[in-house]
């Protein structure tokens, strides 16, 4: 008897439209199965698994970890700007304002 499939969610979030997907899959299914079954690819052709990262709840993972009955799989898109190099700016330009008063 074969075993029941487990529901999984997959999520990926562009600039201007995000998907969420519902998928029932075998069980021993990957990160990289359940992006290919839910068929994102076709409709959001700019995810490139080679480069970008993807995760499971908020952490990184590899396209061969398997997923668990309940898993929110994510494809994370790259960063346009580093994080520090922005927060750095930021102080700096509060900096500047508070002086000039």
């Amino acid at each position: 008897m074969a075993e029941p499939l487990i529901h999984v969610q997959l999520v990926y979030a562009r600039s201007s439209k995000n998907f969420l997907f519902d998928l029932a899959v075998p069980p021993g299914s990957t990160v990289q199965d359940v992006i290919v079954a839910s068929g994102v690819k076709q409709q959001a052709p700019e995810i490139d698994l080679l480069h970008w990262r993807v995760g499971i709840f908020a952490k990184l993972k590899t396209l061969s970890t398997l997923v668990r009955p309940g898993d929110r799989v994510e494809i994370y898109r790259p960063l346009i700007a580093d994080p520090k190099e922005s927060r750095r700016k930021r102080a700096a330009g509060k900096a500047d304002s508070s002086n000039s008063g």
